[in-house]
């Protein structure tokens, strides 16, 4: 008896290690995707971009300093003649080669937080671009999980679709042997190579598609994996409450926080357009040299320049009411965005916990099915081996026993998905 329990302990320990396994080489092909696949590349340059604007946004509050040099040829000039004793002394008052050299510095001393919306604005964005990188990286995230465990349901199935296989060509082989005994007729021994060619058919669509699942898999992360066995262990450590999920995913799931991101990048704007309808006012002052100083207008002389300059918008032809109208528009427009996501994904969450009652429900019953039908199966076959059977008996069992375990292997397979999905719309980041 002990050594019973200790096969049992080192068979349960074996399959939980394997199942770690699997679940560690999930998170590895998830983590693959994420720097293998283009997209991911440009999110990161968008989000590069978007920190870029952020500092451009920024240097709007600070001084603009620039140097200029400038040589323009200029005739006619202003002459002044004078009458003398002798006739006319001409006097020119302004040279033919102008000559300048200058430093010019600006600086915007009031703005009525121009700067600063537009800094809001920059920072939204780019916080829209960091949260539509995780949006993103969720979504790759399920794509993967699904394409994994697509796989596994498809090997699982291959498994099935073998193992009836060679239960049908076990027993081809004891029909050959009564045929010969004079026990059987060829019509049983080419009914049976029928069922086997229906089978294998069978398997050969399987395994097709398996290999599409692995092909999409080796796009979408730039690796392969050998599915050995159908493991649909995921589960979402997620409350079973509506609400409280709907919490979670409005807390963690990235598509609340872009729609965040949008109500926010409008308030910004409304601001920033309401500020470009504001007074400013400009400091700038300039220094440096240049000609055209009397008495000698061709020597360069030192000079220098500061001024304050006000501006005030009076009318631009209703532009900036009409961009503050769109931005005010925009903003209502995102918080009925909102209200529809979440009426969205309380549906999503919803049909998810459906299907994990439903599903887990059907295990439950298709398991009872599995084993009653493979002792059918024993019986049927115990029945033809001993001549008291017919072919019908035992394709009819076979049958059954598959059409049981892929049934349970559907509805594990269904199980793990609903999982999967609840974990996709809160927001789980489950392969960290």
């Amino acid at each position: 008896m002990k050594n019973i329990f200790g096969i049992l302990g080192i068979m349960i320990f074996s399959v939980s290690v394997q199942a770690q396994q699997r679940a560690e080489s999930l998170k590895q092909l998830i983590s693959q995707s994420f720097t293998y696949f283009p997209k991911f590349k440009e999110l990161g340059e968008q989000i590069n971009e978007s920190e870029h604007r952020v500092l451009l946004a920024k240097s709007g509050n600070k001084p603009v300093l620039s140097a200029q040099g400038s040589y323009r040829y200029m005739d006619p000039v202003s002459v002044i003649n004078i009458p003398t004793g002798s006739g006319t002394a001409s006097f020119q008052i302004m040279p033919n080669n102008n000559y300048s050299t200058m430093l010019n510095a600006s600086y915007v001393l009031w703005d009525f937080g121009a700067v600063k919306a537009a800094v809001e604005s920059a920072k939204a964005s780019l916080e829209s671009s960091k949260h539509n990188l995780a949006h993103q990286q969720n979504e790759m995230a399920f794509q993967v999980s699904s394409i994994y465990y697509q796989a596994a349901y498809l090997k699982g199935a291959v498994a099935i679709e073998q193992s009836v296989i060679e239960f049908l060509e076990d027993n081809k082989k004891d029909t050959e042997a009564r045929l010969r005994n004079g026990d059987a007729l060829r019509y049983d021994v080419l009914s049976i190579q029928s069922s086997i060619d229906q089978e294998n058919n069978r398997k050969i669509a399987l395994q097709n598609s398996l290999d599409k699942q692995l092909a999409l898999l080796e796009y979408t992360t730039g690796g392969t994996i050998d599915v050995k066995s159908a493991d649909f262990g995921f589960q979402a450590a997620i409350p079973a409450d509506e609400a409280q999920s709907l919490a979670y995913a409005q807390k963690r799931n990235s598509e609340f926080d872009l729609i965040r991101d949008r109500i926010k990048q409008a308030e910004t704007q409304v601001g920033l357009f309401q500020s470009r309808a504001k007074p400013s006012v400009l400091l700038s002052a300039g220094t440096g040299y240049t000609n055209g100083y009397t008495p000698d207008i061709d020597k360069f002389r030192y000079n220098y320049n500061a001024g304050v300059t006000l501006r005030i918008p009076i009318y631009e032809g209703g532009k900036a009411r009409e961009e503050i109208s769109i931005a005010k528009s925009q903003l209502a427009s995102s918080h009925y965005a909102q209200e529809a996501l979440e009426n969205t994904f309380l549906k999503d969450i919803r049909q998810a916990q459906i299907d994990i009652q439903s599903n887990t429900s059907s295990i439950i019953n298709s398991r009872q099915q599995v084993i009653e039908a493979l002792e059918a199966q024993k019986l049927a076959q115990s029945r033809y081996k001993n001549g008291i059977g017919t072919y019908l008996e035992l394709t009819g069992a076979s049958t059954n026993v598959q059409r049981a375990e892929l049934a349970n292997l559907q509805y594990e397979f269904q199980l793990c998905i609903a999982h999967l999905s609840l974990a996709r719309l809160t927001g789980l980041r489950y392969w960290e």
